[in-house]
């Protein structure tokens, strides 16, 4: 394994430093609070409200993050392809060479898109389906604006480019199944393939577990301490999503035979 420091130790990547939510954590934790506190209030204050008709806003929000992912699923895979970045071991470009700056940017713009996913949960809030604030829903959401507020400030590049080429992918089936949803009955009978999104959720947990292990155990320059923060959160995040996996699919189907 590589001598890399642990994350204490890690040297801010300057060339984000000054962007928007990077330089300290202080605003992404302000976020966050104000996260923690809608979650607790809102349902709250909804209680004896009628639930507020989103249909526009949804169908408006889930198309626009569909083009959002779409366009970072380009952006990662085509700066990584001019870079030409390995799969094995890619350390970080520090550089302010185009490809380099390239990639810190739709780092950025995937850091700051799990900031406007915080929004799915004050939609399920405002339409009093209080059922879908899951442990794993807040879990998810919530530690994914401190996981790559620390990748753009430190690591805004090199392997955990894979991270949100996958994700990015994955959210643009995702959003448009929601998007698709949100049209109402008469498109919703042709969404059949929900479980088939959890399994495609697995498979990049999968996929991500397994890259950051090889490269733990290799002789690679990328910092081993983000590897283990990776792996750690790959696995919850397996545990987690196989745990629903199971009981929204497979506990039910073993109760109807």
């Amino acid at each position: 394994m590589s001598d890399m420091p642990l994350p204490l130790y890690l040297s801010t990547d300057k060339r984000t430093d000054k962007w928007l939510l990077v330089h300290s954590p202080g605003p992404i934790s302000c976020i966050f609070l104000c996260y923690l506190m809608v979650i607790w209030a809102g349902p709250k204050l909804m209680a004896e409200r009628q639930p507020v008709n989103l249909k526009p806003v949804l169908i408006v929000y889930n198309f626009a993050m569909v083009c959002l992912s779409a366009y970072m699923f380009y952006e990662f895979t085509a700066s990584s392809w001019s870079a030409g970045y390995s799969l094995l071991c890619q350390p970080v470009d520090y550089s302010d060479s185009p490809p380099a700056m390239r990639m810190a940017r739709v780092c950025w713009w995937f850091y700051f898109s799990k900031v406007i996913e915080l929004s799915d949960t004050i939609f399920f809030i405002l339409r009093k389906k209080n059922g879908q604030l899951t442990f794993l829903h807040v879990y998810h959401h919530a530690t994914m604006i401190f996981n790559w507020w620390a990748g753009v400030k430190y690591v805004a590049g090199g392997q955990s480019f894979l991270i949100g080429l996958i994700n990015s992918l994955v959210h643009v089936v995702m959003y448009l199944y929601y998007g698709l949803a949100a049209l109402g009955p008469g498109v919703t009978r042709y969404l059949w393939w929900k479980r088939y999104l959890t399994s495609l959720q697995l498979l990049q947990f999968f996929i991500v577990t397994i890259h950051t292990t090889y490269n733990l155990f290799a002789d690679c320059d990328f910092p081993d301490s983000m590897n283990v923060v990776v792996l750690a959160y790959s696995l919850s995040l397996i545990a987690l999503f196989s745990n629903f996996y199971y009981h929204s699919y497979l506990a039910k189907k073993t109760k109807k035979t």
